[in-house]
């Protein structure tokens, strides 16, 4: 044979290899689940009680857990952002949902202004799906998106497919059909929008089996408003009474500027995440009928805290502080699950620390692509661990320049082995917790050791200026005055307004408001 053709062979049956022409049964395929606002003590196998999730317990027994894993930010779409470009937040720009307000547009009688902050995914980097389908992966994407309006939705940022990614962070119509989607055609009366997402998931599994895909199912759910059907919640009123739940006369606590649940026992809430459950359940199924579930990644998490205040009151996170919007562990720790088939060990968990930027170089990893580090700098592979084996101590920074709805303040956090420096912008204070001893952070021991607040402060100081962040300025409006009245509201109106309704969610004699489930029809 000549060397021209020896050549021209060699390099056809390299072109039949490469991730372009692989198929689905040689090429690891990938299924990224990302939840809105679940909290990382929602699930069975995290020790929730009330909430049934038997399907994620499969998968998190199936894979590997990362206990300390957290999301880049305590709010949606950053967090989102940072999974989607493997950046921390101040480095991409978008350090707030889009759509809320800051700078002199901002005006609850706080003593500083929320910085300003970037509407959309940036054009010039290159996101996971850009990444994976330049690869020749078929890419696709459902659910809620909250990145940017029109000409920043899922397909303009890599997604071949789109199903119901659009401007907005939460359901327009509900849970429950008919909603308003520009992007996902409304099914009929009554027809569950998670569950819809996962049949949408798993349609894209079965027509796609025999090429590479990556398939990131983005649900809605848990985030509000809060519904479920009437079946659902009277489950979980009964499950509440045979637990002895209804008979708790206290659910919450004020923490700074908000209450905060303390139990789980919302009805309402139960039944949204066991219909999450089963969502997930649809889309596993699929893989083991296909037969893709020997050779696809699974990866689970969420992009916040869960909603412990503000919003819906929905939830604990107890032993961690807060939830959704704060600083603390309840905002930032996540569900953290990775499964992959051939590698991880069943029913294995990590200790160490992992953010949401780790998922770009990790995926990257694991299909045998090319490391992007000018585009996932803030992210490491986690693959060693993966593996059994470790990777680096390193500093985990986050970066809210603004107020939460549910109670956050204007924070920057760096975390370095087991010690969590807050800095706080109202006043420049510091806080430090010790979390393998306090991991509900109770005890700020800044007092005790000055120098190593210094050397963290420093350290925290010099990534914020690397990274470009903006920070926030002193509001002219504010008047002590007027934030003493809002706290004397929130004390004496909210707390005892929010004790009643949460328990008359377990008042079998009250008929739930037809808002709480779009599917009752009169």
């Amino acid at each position: 044979m000549k060397y021209s053709t020896c050549l021209a062979l060699g390099l056809f049956v390299l072109a039949l290899a490469s991730p372009q022409h692989a198929s689905a049964a040689t090429q690891r395929n990938f299924v990224f689940i990302l939840v809105d606002d679940l909290g990382c003590k929602d699930l069975g196998y995290a020790g929730s009680t009330f909430h049934e999730t038997p399907h994620i317990d499969a998968l998190a027994a199936s894979g590997m857990r990362f206990d300390q894993g957290y999301a880049a930010c305590q709010v949606c779409s950053p967090s989102r952002a940072s999974i989607m470009l493997g950046k921390a937040t101040p480095r991409h720009g978008i350090t707030d949902w889009i759509g809320a307000a800051s700078g002199m547009k901002w005006n609850r009688d706080d003593r500083v202004l929320p910085a300003e902050y970037e509407h959309a995914l940036p054009k010039q980097d290159t996101t996971l799906a850009e990444a994976f389908r330049e690869a020749g992966y078929t890419t696709f994407f459902a659910g809620k998106w909250h990145l940017g309006t029109k000409g920043s939705w899922p397909e303009d940022h890599g997604f071949m497919i789109n199903k119901g990614g659009w401007d907005v962070g939460s359901p327009k119509g509900g849970y429950f059909a008919p909603w308003e989607n520009p992007r996902l055609e409304s099914g009929p009366d009554g027809e569950s929008l998670t569950l819809r997402l996962a049949e949408e998931t798993a349609s894209f599994i079965e027509s796609s089996k025999d090429k590479p895909f990556l398939a990131y199912l983005s649900f809605y759910t848990v985030h509000g408003p809060i519904q479920t059907t009437e079946d659902l919640c009277n489950k979980y009123r009964d499950k509440a009474e045979k637990m002895g739940l209804t008979d708790n006369e206290s659910r919450f606590t004020l923490q700074r500027r908000l209450p905060v649940r303390q139990v789980q026992d919302n009805p309402i809430y139960a039944g949204m995440v066991e219909t999450l459950d089963n969502a997930v359940g649809i889309v596993m199924q699929k893989l083991k009928e296909t037969g893709l579930d020997k050779n696809t990644v699974v990866i689970f998490t969420s992009d916040n805290g869960g909603v412990s205040s503000g919003d819906a009151f929905s939830t604990s996170l107890l032993p961690f502080r807060g939830g959704k919007g704060m600083q603390w562990e309840g905002g930032i720790r996540e569900p953290y699950i990775i499964h992959v088939p051939g590698m991880t060990q069943p029913g294995s968990s990590t200790e160490t620390p992992a953010i949401g930027m780790d998922f770009y170089p990790t995926m990257l990893e694991l299909a045998g692509l090319p490391l992007r580090p000018e585009q996932h700098v803030d992210g490491v592979s986690l693959v060693p661990v993966l593996k059994g084996d470790s990777i680096a101590d390193r500093d985990l920074f986050w970066h809210y320049p603004h107020y939460g709805n549910q109670g956050g303040e204007p924070s920057s956090i760096i975390r370095s082995k087991d010690w969590k420096l807050i800095h706080y912008y109202e006043d420049g204070r510091n806080e430090l917790y010790n979390l393998a001893n306090d991991e509900s952070e109770q005890t700020d021991v800044a007092a005790k050791h000055p120098e190593r607040v210094a050397e963290m402060s420093k350290r925290l100081e010099g990534w914020l200026a690397e990274t470009g962040a903006r920070i926030p300025q002193p509001d002219p409006r504010f008047t002590q005055a007027k934030f003493d009245a809002k706290m004397k509201n929130v004390r004496e109106k909210l707390m005892p307004r929010l004790e009643k309704q949460h328990a008359d969610y377990l008042d079998k004699s009250k008929k739930p408001s037809p808002n709480w489930w779009g599917s009752a029809k009169d």
